[in-house]
């Protein structure tokens, strides 16, 4: 599984923003630092970020580049929640647990839109997503979510818009209703990063990319980390890997199973047809099992995504397998040109809950199963607390039960997609 790059995947959002891109120098030498974080994605920034600016000595290093797999590659849609949803955190934790984790999450969709402010950076931060139904017996889980968010969980500002006010949220028949979230957002995932790593080396920090830790052992009540051109030593240890860990962790990897997937932008519609499309501006996806999702770039592009394959590899042609998905949401981009297509791995949970934990003063951020824009800051939160001292948070995360996949390195793929292919039959009907 472990793939290796001087530079980063040909999306868009590379393309867009080749002067952030500048690259880090890797590791020359031995070094030591009070917290070291392997892997440069959205855990392990938030992660270094949090905690240098608390005065810890911290050092990322990333084998490739900053936010160089899911991090920098995904839609960028910050919406609050897990991939999960509450229901097997509550079966864990109790309501009272899983109300914490759930305030800890509106705290850090409270975080993300200042960071870009408190930092002088900017991710092409935009307010608010919708989210819709295609079937009509699935319009009740819009409902039932617009009734439980405000009297479980305290969660207030949900807008119910039925199929007759849709015009007014998006130009597509597909859909039979939408739920409105203010709170929530979409953004530039790779901007974002970029934006977390400047932020760090302006409060001291370190970040080394190419630089792949190789493996690591308990040193003391600390730890040893060796890579191909230096040895870090640490008291504390951030496994920040995601998809990635591989035999790095083979306990951690087991919990994880490599999902693929992929995305387009299309060439520029033009201001006009941009805003028609989605009026308002918002994100979109629906609340099919394998769900579309979608939004505008600022440069008036439809960013179309939501194919996922579970056996490792990716369609041949993604254009031509992403197409059909657009015009049936949207057929009057019949024939539309697509300028970019990119795919990446994300790392998938048993039971798509997030794996956060610790052992000693070893750390992991994990298993955010493809919903990961603001989990990775509520996880991130929760780490760097319990490495100042509260681990309030921490403790909850882990009472979440994540058992490994059944079938082992060779069959958890195969089952896997078996059980998929099931829900892909209901989502058709």
């Amino acid at each position: 599984m472990f793939a290796q790059s001087t530079t980063h995947i040909g999306s868009w959002y590379a393309a867009a923003s080749p002067e952030l891109t500048q690259p880090r120098a890797p590791l020359a030498g031995d070094l030591d630092c009070d917290v070291l974080i392997v892997g440069a994605g959205f855990s392990g920034l938030h992660t270094a970020l949090r905690l240098v600016s608390a005065g810890r000595k911290v050092c990322v290093i990333e084998a490739s580049r900053i936010a160089w797999a899911a991090s920098g590659r995904n839609g960028g849609q910050a919406i609050p929640g897990w991939s999960s949803d509450l229901a097997p955190l509550e079966a864990d934790l109790g309501h009272e647990g899983a109300l914490r984790l759930w305030q800890s999450m509106l705290q850090a969709a409270q975080e993300l839109r200042e960071l870009p402010l408190r930092h002088g950076f900017d991710c092409e931060y935009r307010v608010g997503h919708l989210w819709t139904a295609v079937l009509p017996r699935r319009v009740s889980i819009l409902q039932h979510w617009l009734e439980e968010a405000p009297a479980r969980w305290g969660y207030q500002g949900l807008e119910f818009v039925p199929r007759a006010r849709l015009p007014e949220w998006i130009a597509s028949e597909r859909y039979q209703a939408g739920l409105y979230d203010p709170n929530a957002a979409h953004l530039n995932p790779l901007k974002l990063a970029y934006g977390l790593a400047a932020a760090i080396e302006t409060a001291g920090g370190l970040i080394h990319e190419q630089t792949r830790a190789l493996s690591w052992k308990e040193d003391g009540s600390g730890y040893r980390v060796q890579t191909a051109s230096g040895e870090i030593r640490c008291a504390a240890l951030v496994l920040a890997c995601n998809a990635y860990i591989d035999q790095l962790d083979p306990g951690l990897s087991q919990r994880l199973l490599p999902v693929g997937t992929y995305q387009v932008a299309t060439a520029p519609l033009g201001e006009a047809l941009a805003r028609a499309l989605l009026p308002r501006n918002c994100c979109v996806t629906d609340n099919q099992f394998i769900l579309d999702y979608f939004r505008l770039t600022p440069d008036h592009r439809l960013l179309f995504g939501g194919g996922c394959t579970y056996l490792g590899g990716m369609p041949s042609d993604i254009r031509a397998a992403t197409r059909p998905h657009i015009e049936k949401v949207f057929p009057q981009l019949k024939g539309v040109e697509i300028d970019y297509a990119w795919g990446g791995h994300i790392d998938i949970s048993m039971r798509r809950t997030p794996d956060v934990g610790r052992k000693g003063n070893r750390y992991w951020l994990q298993g955010y199963s493809g919903h990961g824009v603001l989990p990775t800051l509520a996880a991130a939160t929760a780490v760097s607390n319990a490495l100042l001292g509260d681990t309030e948070l921490l403790d909850l995360y882990q009472r979440i039960r994540n058992p490994g996949f059944p079938g082992g390195p060779l069959l958890a793929a195969p089952l896997e997609a078996v059980g998929k292919a099931y829900y892909r039959v209901r989502d058709l009907f």
